[in-house]
């Protein structure tokens, strides 16, 4: 089973950015289109990136313009650099395949506080 760890969470203020990383533990990581998730308190997880295998990214509108995923199949690693954070971005963020195939890594909080 794929172990999936992410860091980079953190403490932020209004406006402020943070890059959050997502490290995979086995090279099939490279076959997969991988998304960043999110989870509010109260809330359903919900996606905020996709990018697929040959590097195409969408997201919703609630971040886009903000947030950029990026990935490095070398490393097996995808990013999540965000922007212009606001207070509604806080939650727990996590990382999966885009169709939510691996089990969930423990998440890595971001909170957006003044």
């Amino acid at each position: 089973q794929v172990q999936l760890v992410e860091s980079g969470g953190g403490l932020v203020q209004p406006g402020g950015s943070l890059k959050l990383s997502c490290a995979a533990s086995a090279s099939i990581f490279s076959g997969y289109a991988m998304g960043w998730y999110r989870q509010a308190p109260g809330e359903q997880r919900e996606l905020v990136a996709l990018i697929t295998r040959g590097g195409s990214t969408s997201y919703p509108d609630s971040v886009k313009g903000r947030f950029t995923i990026s990935r490095d199949n070398a490393k097996n690693t995808v990013y999540l650099q965000m922007n212009s954070l606001k207070p509604e971005d806080t939650a727990v963020y996590y990382c999966n395949t885009a169709l939510r195939q691996w089990s969930w890594g423990q998440g890595t909080q971001v909170t957006v506080s003044s």
